[in-house]
């Protein structure tokens, strides 16, 4: 009897503790990251920078870029602005220890969504918006639209365990002539390539787009279609805030429904007089999709009035009027045979 009650009692402390332990952290497990940012009055937003297309700053420090108009969406859905946003540039793992302690309330920078970075870091991935994987790049004047054409090339690619190996198994697949040219650091291989010590690149897509708007004419060469490795890229947010997560995780699935249903920021307000169910809804003209989230009721709107569909993000940002087009491939709604989908608004 007397064993139990210790037992009881130790439990109680132990609970105890833990709980002074999350006050004394500053954040707790369920702390409401929506609060935070309203009575911050901004969205605090971290991204790579620089890395061409995704995030960037010009000279007189304006951000922009792919992540960037995404994180303005998020801010357009909490405050109705979406310049109401600070940008952090952060690199390797350590961004995950601001996010933990609440420095900041969401990643949009180009970490690949893996088991060990959604499970160990106190993080959750919330959805795809930009499917990555390794490709080649080339001149266009070799002549290649396929990486299974590929043959007596020389490859510039990273001395990594995974992209190595990547570039091996496709050409013993294919069983085409190459050689390797390696390096330890990506911003080797701009250098390397752009010195002619190599006529195909390999990296994840998203890095050859980089290195392809630095080269002096980008216009005259090709990203390959073909990807040899899955990285899907994605928003991350603090583990334990399951509105949070939501509010981010529809920021994004609203972008993709309004592009499935032909919503952009040109014909938003012609919009408005359609009586299709699922625009209505989407634009807030139809139930209520925003008091659950503590939101506007026309919330949705709202980010798409700020930075259009997902279509549009993507076009602005790596469209052809940056010199340096990317096909979206992979990114492409599931109507026209990629795999950009969401579920619906209902």
């Amino acid at each position: 009897m007397v064993k139990s009650i210790r037992s009881l009692w130790l439990k109680i402390a132990c609970l105890f503790i833990g709980a002074l332990g999350a006050m004394g952290s500053g954040i707790s497990a369920n702390a409401a990251t929506l609060d935070n940012v309203r009575e911050r009055g901004h969205l605090v937003c971290a991204a790579a920078n620089p890395l061409p297309g995704f995030s960037q700053q010009s000279p007189a420090g304006l951000w922009s870029g792919f992540d960037v108009d995404f994180c303005r969406a998020v801010a357009a859905a909490v405050f109705g602005n979406p310049d109401l946003v600070e940008f952090r540039p952060l690199s390797g793992d350590s961004r995950f220890a601001q996010l933990q302690n609440g420095e900041i309330d969401v990643i949009t920078r180009n970490a690949a969504w893996t088991v060990r970075r959604d499970t160990g870091y106190g993080a959750h991935f919330v959805a795809t918006s930009f499917y990555d994987g390794q490709a080649f790049m080339v001149a266009q004047s070799l002549g290649f639209v396929s990486a299974y054409e590929l043959d007596n090339v020389t490859v510039c690619v990273l001395d990594s365990g995974d992209e190595i190996n990547n570039v091996r198994e496709f050409f013993f697949e294919t069983q085409a002539t190459y050689a390797e040219v390696t390096y330890e650091d990506r911003e080797d291989l701009s250098v390397a390539y752009q010195a002619g010590l190599c006529n195909v690149v390999t990296a994840p897509a998203s890095w050859l787009y980089g290195i392809k708007r630095g080269l002096a004419e980008p216009a005259t060469y090709r990203i390959l279609p073909e990807r040899i490795s899955r990285e899907p890229l994605g928003p991350v947010v603090r583990e334990g805030d399951d509105e949070w997560f939501d509010i981010v995780q529809w920021t994004l699935f609203t972008q993709i429904n309004a592009e499935e249903l032909g919503v952009t920021q040109r014909n938003l307000d012609s919009m408005a007089a359609v009586r299709t169910p699922a625009i209505r809804r989407l634009l807030g003209l139809e139930g209520d999709y925003g008091t659950a989230l503590r939101l506007d009721p026309k919330w949705m709107r709202n980010v798409i009035a700020a930075v259009g569909n997902y279509g549009e993000m993507f076009d602005r940002n790596f469209g052809p009027q940056t010199g340096a087009a990317l096909l979206r491939g992979l990114n492409a709604s599931w109507t026209k045979g990629g795999l950009m989908f969401a579920p619906a608004i209902r």
